[in-house]
């Protein structure tokens, strides 16, 4: 199995808590570093168009996406919040592979360190977790009549 991870570097302090975990589920899974391919944005608006190329050129079995959007003074986290699950969504329907939403949207940067931190707890680890049964599934899909 190979999976790419697309990273939001904007709160870099979460979104790297979130990249831990995800690859320490990916090698308790036994995926091999070879076989996990980083991509680093600016931002989360810009996770799905890199998810988009990523997926389109089929250059991994799953897209695991990280980020992270906390809530401010302006209405800047809808909009932003709204655009990249919608983004995420698409490319799911439109790719026919799993392409999986890690991005964080949360109140508080405590809340949003709370989820990537140490542990099982942590949203990237999870949203890992189930790019490697998502991946099985579909190769079990694709492989029946």
């Amino acid at each position: 199995m190979k999976f790419a991870l697309i990273m939001s570097r904007f709160n870099e302090q979460v979104t790297k808590g979130l990249e831990r975990g995800a690859r320490k589920a990916l090698e308790e899974a036994g995926v091999a570093e070879k076989d996990i391919v980083a991509y680093y944005v600016p931002g989360a608006f810009e996770i799905p168009l890199v998810a988009a190329v990523v997926a389109e050129r089929q250059a991994a079995d799953a897209v695991i996406c990280l980020g992270v959007v906390i809530r401010g003074e302006t209405p800047h986290f809808e909009y932003i919040s709204r655009a990249v699950s919608s983004g995420i969504m698409e490319l799911n329907l439109r790719a026919h592979m799993p392409v999986l939403f890690g991005v964080l949207t949360t109140d508080t940067l405590e809340q949003a360190d709370a989820r990537s931190g140490q542990g099982k707890d942590n949203k990237g680890y999870e949203v890992a977790n189930a790019a490697v049964e998502m991946v099985t599934l579909m190769k079990n899909l694709n492989s029946q009549p």
